[in-house]
């Protein structure tokens, strides 16, 4: 029966692979063929290219949001400063518009930093498509991998193609997964990446010395290795904050939204009243339509408009753990489709070192989610299975929980399915909810949450969508080999314990790392860190420098010591015992930068000190090791 079964699972593969390539043959309509906007898309890349050009400073992003009135309003207002957000607040600069964006915590806080790292197509919806022989399912996945190959296309030093091995344990397997890879390279079309391959197991040892030659009660046979993206997600998420301050957009963080502005005939949203989180004061912006992008937390800023609105967030948690760089390769990833217990686990080289996971359960929506501990044991306990090295809780170097907003349509019957597609709405006049989706296609959800803002507000754009081919700042004119300039060209100059000032070369890590973190911005890092004296390291083994904590003060809207060590920097993520020990002087220099009194600076202290306590490492937790 389970051969028959599979039998017929790979038939349905070939039936649609066959027809396939008639799908995919079709010419693939982007948002930048609908009229020639060539001269609007040169102006707003100048504006975010230019390499002397800096951000507007936050007082300024505040006055512009306070100078709106009911006679002068916004055009558009983004409640939400994560991917989509700070997307639809780029594509709505970009059309022309004037557009202020507001964040309760900080760019990216919520999901957008917590995610899996992966820019993909959905090799499982695929799957899903096939065998419900669902063609809305197969569309999903076609969008997906366009939209995959943009993001890393206009973020290239923040994202990459990166390889990722299956491992087959029986001849059946090899087959089944080379068939839906190869399919999943069709569906790609011009958008792929790099055409996927079978390797033997001899060979696939070689490239991924720790991977388990015998698992499961059966030897391993190959694997089959395809790409997908991967990102640095919060740094990608900022670079789309920046690049939306620089095409006009006044964008403030650490700014809430505490009720919506009503107009008084019709009850239409006209603003909303914002209270500045770092200074306590309160004002009214006001705007012809307010855009919801609050990602899980949509519900609550649609109370505030209707209190008996219906809700449209099912909350799920997904758990991921960071382990040391021995556990994968740095060139290739690992994922399980199906483990034992039918979930998906994978291990990924990412920053220096290895993530893996993850969990996908029901979860209350809170403000800093956290791993428990049984979540953690789940995702040791999978990927032990594939491993031909012990597997060990106290090499867990910091774990984090991420709330996936998965949207129901409010509009849509009480049958309606959960959907992993994003869902827009306009079930208040004057608020458009924007939620749902994955970070891969942030930029199209955020032009369809334009599309309908500017439709509600019977706004007039300059022009239509020009975000498709819109590189972010850093972007233009960065290559993979701009860190040799960093390392020739650069010297750390760094202050000793004595005081000291003495020189140190600007190693290849750090270089690479400000490189990529930076693209062609890096030089501005590099260059305090040789001017300032600010190119010590931050934390022993990693390449993050005194000199980004300045930098980003300065140019990035970094306001605490948390946005400094989860979103500039990933150090929380990483290696949440290494942040804590780099708090005091990360909070020295943003003291230096931002004038912080010395109250300040022990709050910064203290609320440094409990956010990293919600990152289960092996220090901080709470746990018998057991099996690990």
């Amino acid at each position: 029966m389970a051969t028959s079964i599979r039998l017929r699972r790979l038939g349905a593969i070939a039936a649609i692979a066959g027809g396939a390539y008639t799908i995919v043959r079709q010419p693939s309509f982007s948002s930048n063929d609908r009229g020639d906007k060539s001269t609007a898309l040169d102006t707003f890349r100048r504006k975010i290219a230019d390499p002397f050009a800096v951000v507007p400073p936050r007082n300024t992003q505040e006055a512009a949001l306070i100078g709106s009135s009911l006679v002068n309003p916004l055009d558009i207002l983004v409640v939400g400063g994560g991917a989509t957000g700070c997307g639809v607040a780029l594509d709505a600069a970009t059309r022309g518009l004037r557009v202020g964006l507001v964040e309760r915590e900080d760019f990216a806080s919520g999901t957008s930093s917590r995610s899996t790292k992966l820019i993909h197509g959905g090799v499982r919806y695929l799957e899903k498509a096939v065998f419900n022989l669902d063609y809305g399912q197969l569309k999903l996945v076609f969008h997906a991998l366009e939209e995959r190959k943009q993001v890393i296309d206009n973020a290239p030093h923040l994202c990459r193609a990166l390889p990722c091995m299956t491992p087959c344990f029986d001849w059946f397997d090899a087959i089944y997964y080379w068939a839906g890879l190869k399919m999943y390279d069709l569906v790609a079309g011009r958008h792929l990446l790099h055409l996927s391959r079978y390797y033997s197991a001899q060979e696939s040892v070689e490239l991924f010395p720790t991977l388990a030659r015998n698992g499961k009660d059966k030897t391993l046979k190959g694997t089959v290795v395809y790409y997908d993206g991967q990102m640095n997600d919060s740094r990608l998420n900022v670079a789309l904050a920046c690049s939306a301050a620089l095409a006009g957009a006044a964008v403030l963080n650490h700014a809430e939204v505490v009720s919506l502005l009503k107009d008084e005939g019709d009850g239409r949203i006209i603003g909303a009243r914002i209270r500045n989180n770092l200074s306590g004061k309160e004002f009214d912006a006001y705007a012809k339509v307010v855009v919801n992008a609050a990602g899980p937390f949509c519900d609550s800023v649609r109370v505030l408009a209707d209190k008996d609105a219906k809700p449209m967030i099912c909350p799920s948690s997904g758990v991921h753990i960071v382990l040391p760089d021995y556990y994968s390769p740095d060139g290739m990833g690992l994922i399980v489709p199906k483990t034992k217990d039918g979930r998906v686990v994978f291990m990924l080289p990412w920053l220096g070192r290895t993530v893996a996971g993850t969990t996908d359960s029901n979860t209350s929506i809170t403000m800093l989610p956290e791993p428990h501990e049984n979540e953690i044991e789940f995702i040791l306990d999978a990927i032990s299975d594939y491993l031909n090295i012990k597997v060990r809780r106290t090499d867990v170097l910091s774990a984090w929980s991420g709330i996936r907003p998965l949207a129901i349509d409010p509009k849509a019957n009480s049958t309606a399915s959960i959907s992993r597609d994003h869902v827009v709405t306009e079930d208040h006049p004057g608020l458009v909810t924007i939620t749902g989706g994955k970070w891969t296609t942030y930029r199209s959800m955020a032009e369809d949450a334009v599309d309908v803002a500017i439709k509600s507000g019977k706004l007039n754009p300059a022009n239509k969508c020009l975000t498709y081919n819109l590189q972010l700042v850093g972007a233009d004119g960065w290559d993979p080999a701009s860190f040799t300039v960093l390392a020739q060209q650069y010297v750390r100059m760094k202050r000793s314990h004595a005081g000291k000032v003495v020189p140190g070369a600007m190693d290849t890590a750090a270089a690479k790392h400000l490189s990529h973190a930076y693209g062609a911005l890096a030089e501005r890092v590099a260059a305090i860190a040789q001017n300032e004296n600010l190119g010590k390291r931050l934390a022993h083994g990693y390449p993050f420098l005194e000199a980004e904590v300045a930098y980003c003060a300065r140019e990035e809207y970094c306001e605490s010591a948390v946005d400094f060590v989860a979103r500039r920097c990933r150090l929380a993520f990483l290696d949440t015992d290494a942040a804590q020990r780099a708090l005091p002087r990360i909070i020295e220099i943003l003291a230096a930068e931002h004038k912080w009194d010395k109250s300040r600076q022990k709050q910064e202290l203290h609320k440094g000190k409990e956010f990293l306590e919600t990152f289960k490492s092996s220090k901080n937790a709470q746990f018998h090791d057991g099996k690990h």
